[in-house]
C-alpha cells in the first residue's frame, strides 16, 4: 500500500514497518502488534514490567546481595510511594465508614431519649395494673 510516498509493510502479522519516500522511519509503538498483544493478555510495552526490567543484571557467587540497576531503585521507591497513598486512603474510608456508623448510632440514641422523654399516655393502662400502694 502506497500513500504519499509512504510504504507500509506488514512482516509476519506481529510488526508493522514504516518505510518514507525519502529515508526510513520507524516507530516503537507500530513495531509491536498491540492487538496481538491484547488477545495474550500481555502489557503494551513489554518493557514495562517482567524478569529483565525488575530482576538484577548479574549476581555474585558467593551470595553478595547485588546493587539495584539504574531504574531498579526509582521503580522500587514509587511503588513504595503508591503503597503510602493506598494506606492512608483506606485508612480514609475506614475512618468514614466508622464515623457514619457512630453518627447514626448517635442519632438513634437521641431520638429514643427524645421518644423516652415525652409526658406518657395516662388513662386505662395505669387503671388495668394492680395497685401496690394499697395500705392493708
Amino acid at each position: 500500500m502506497a500513500l504519499n510516498g509512504q510504504i507500509i509493510m506488514n512482516i509476519k502479522r506481529y510488526m508493522n514497518i514504516n518505510i518514507m519516500a525519502n529515508g526510513f522511519h520507524s516507530s516503537a509503538r507500530l513495531q509491536l502488534n498491540q492487538r496481538w498483544r491484547r488477545e495474550k493478555r500481555l502489557t503494551e510495552n513489554p518493557n514495562a514490567f517482567g524478569p529483565l526490567t525488575n530482576l538484577p543484571d548479574y549476581s555474585f557467587l558467593d551470595g553478595r546481595p547485588t546493587p539495584f540497576g539504574i531504574r531498579q531503585l526509582a521503580r522500587i521507591n514509587e511503588q513504595r510511594e503508591i503503597l503510602q497513598k493506598v494506606r492512608k486512603l483506606t485508612y480514609e474510608v475506614d475512618h468514614a465508614v466508622e464515623k457514619h456508623a457512630r453518627m447514626k448510632y448517635m442519632n438513634a440514641q437521641n431520638r429514643k431519649s427524645i421518644i423516652e422523654g415525652k409526658l406518657k399516655e395516662k388513662g386505662q393502662c395505669y387503671l388495668n395494673e394492680p395497685n401496690t400502694n394499697k395500705l392493708e
